[in-house]
């Protein structure tokens, strides 16, 4: 808003109110409520203007005292000691006692607009005159320059247009008005604005919104306004972007009223608003006992017959009480809730995500992903979720391996779940793209070179011309490569020879078949690894000798068979010459 009033004013389409807020409250001298009470009792007419006074006045001093006590924790209390209050003819203290409370305390400005949603539902004419006040308010601020107030009154509209009690073309009006002619101080009144009622505006009219956005970007481009200004800008766009996470429309423990039970008012900002002050006022009532009884009837359809009710709860007896007790366990045993729709999965998932990305550093992210409750088996819902956000990354980010090296170092569960990852990522590798299969790679290989995982799970991966596709080929070359690089090609060497790794390491440098053994020979020497094949390459050299030596006792084995066979042997030599005559053949060959 502009310092100068006059250029504020030439150029904003709200009009002037007429009539300015005044105070209303009564000139009466304070009556402790003992004393009112007294008084009450000594009026014998119940319909003379002295009575309808002191009835007037308790019932301000009621509606105070229920409106500035109401919480998130005891709205569901509250509610019924406000409508027992009458709030037809006291629909203007209310009003009045629902701003100056939101006025007082906006931080609770979304509890007092879940009240007037309840009493909206069942006295539309009353959330009508206090939309009709707040958006006087609003515009009487606006006016004035008076930011606390415009602030305050901005709040409680969003707020309302939450609860569905004002209508959003209220706010689309509002905002336009803000950004017409932006300055610093409006801006920041449509940003505080936005980020409050953003998420309700993005489902009701999503148009309207990015009609909002766009005018924010391009008060952005101008640069006109402050560097703050700006900064808030693009934290109200990254919350958009966001979906406003954080920042719901209305909190669970708020959100009391059905939408079909609603009634939505519009009030526009170039109507001329009649706030029905006379209504703060007391005025002699005619028709007062009537009128009375009439409220009484209607509070019983509200509230219903609360007094009968306890008196048949106390009237019954222990044995019905026990029976209704059992009745109760027996179908809360029958009586299972499944979920088919995988929400508590989907609630888990988002609340790993948001774990990860918001994390500044792996101990940090580890911390938290570790305090997170999880049911037995859920610990691979970490895993994936980790293993896909280090797969979309453009590059691959040292953070996620170290990440995953601290999950498996602290729970074992977490080493097993990664090597279950592994296996299945190798058997889809084809469906990714090779970006992403050099950043599954990257990982894993961070995983094994600081022995986060055995170095048994290469046994998985099958090095052949058969069992490999290009996919699965540039995965194990970007998985050895960076091994090679972390490790260097000697310990990457000594590791792979060693006695414990031979029966997994068979599958990558396979000895069944002299085909299968230069392939991969040709494989390790064309990615820079050739020597890492230097004993398979030995032993390919020393195949022909291995298979000689290989049909030589299998021929002596058949004659031994041929001369245990005979008619002689069975009757002159014993069992043990002829283990003896085994082994001294075997010890000359």
């Amino acid at each position: 808003m502009d310092s100068d009033g006059g250029q504020r004013t030439k150029h904003h389409r709200i009009k002037e109110p007429r009539n300015h807020e005044r105070d209303f409250s009564s000139n009466l001298p304070y009556v402790p409520p003992y004393k009112l009470a007294r008084k009450m009792k000594e009026v014998e007419d119940k319909s003379s203007i002295e009575y309808q006074k002191l009835t007037w006045d308790a019932l301000k001093k009621s509606i105070n005292g229920v409106v500035n006590k109401v919480n998130a924790a005891n709205i569901k209390n509250i509610i019924p000691e406000i409508f027992s209050e009458n709030l037809i003819r006291g629909r203007g203290l209310f009003c009045r006692s629902i701003m100056k409370s939101q006025m007082a305390s906006p931080n609770f400005t979304d509890v007092i607009a879940a009240l007037v949603a309840v009493v909206n539902t069942k006295f539309p004419e009353v959330g009508q005159i206090l939309l009709r006040r707040v958006v006087l308010k609003l515009k009487i601020a606006f006016k004035r320059n008076d930011k606390p107030q415009l602030l305050a009154a901005a709040k409680f509209v969003a707020h309302l247009v939450n609860q569905q009690v004002a209508h959003e073309i209220v706010a689309l009006e509002f905002l336009t008005v803000l950004l017409e002619n932006p300055t610093d101080d409006s801006v920041e009144v449509a940003v505080l604005f936005v980020t409050d009622c953003g998420a309700m505006l993005q489902d009701v009219s999503p148009r309207g919104l990015r009609g909002i956005f766009e005018r924010f970007l391009a008060i952005l481009h101008e640069g006109e306004i402050d560097k703050r200004v700006q900064f808030l800008i693009e934290g109200l766009l990254a919350l958009r972007k966001a979906k406003f996470n954080g920042y719901p429309a209305v909190r669970p423990e708020l959100d009391l009223v059905e939408q079909k039970y609603q009634f939505t008012h519009e009030v526009s900002l170039e109507d001329e608003i009649d706030p029905e002050d006379i209504l703060n006022l007391f005025k002699p009532d005619p028709n007062f006992l009537e009128n009375e009884g009439r409220y009484e009837e209607v509070k019983k359809t509200i509230l219903g017959d609360e007094e009968s009710e306890d008196g048949d709860v106390d009237n019954e007896d222990d044995e019905s009480e026990e029976e209704e007790e059992e009745e109760e366990e027996e179908d809360q045993q029958h009586m299972q809730i499944r979920d088919e729709t995988d929400t508590n999965l989907v609630n888990l998932r988002r609340t790993i995500y948001l774990t990860i990305m918001s994390s500044l550093g792996f101990e940090e992210a580890g911390n938290k992903l570790l305090k997170i409750k999880l049911e037995p088996g859920q610990e691979m819902e970490i895993c994936t979720m980790l293993l896909d956000c280090c797969r979309e990354e453009k590059y691959y980010r040292p953070f996620y391996g170290l990440l995953g090296q601290r999950l498996c170092m602290i729970r074992r569960v977490y080493q097993e779940n990664f090597e279950r990852c592994l296996v299945q990522q190798y058997s889809m590798i084809h469906r990714l793209e090779t970006r992403k299969v050099n950043t599954v790679a990257s990982f894993y290989a961070h995983l094994l070179s600081t022995d986060a995982l055995p170095w048994q799970c290469l046994a998985y991966m099958r090095l052949t011309e058969e069992d490999t596709t290009s996919s699965s080929r540039i995965f194990i070359k970007n998985l050895f490569q960076e091994l090679a690089s972390q490790l260097g090609i000697r310990e990457l060497n000594q590791r792979l020879n060693d006695p414990a790794m031979q029966e997994s390491i068979e599958s990558i440098l396979p000895r069944d078949n002299p085909r299968n053994s230069r392939f991969a020979i040709n494989f390790f020497t064309a990615i820079g690894l050739g020597p890492l094949t230097e004993n398979l390459r030995e032993y390919l050299d020393n195949l022909p000798q291995h298979i000689r030596q290989q049909q030589k006792e299998v021929s002596e084995e058949e004659s031994e068979r041929s001369e245990e066979s005979g008619p002689s042997s069975s009757d002159d030599e014993s069992e043990s010459d002829r283990d003896e005559r085994r082994k001294n053949k075997r010890r000359r060959a």
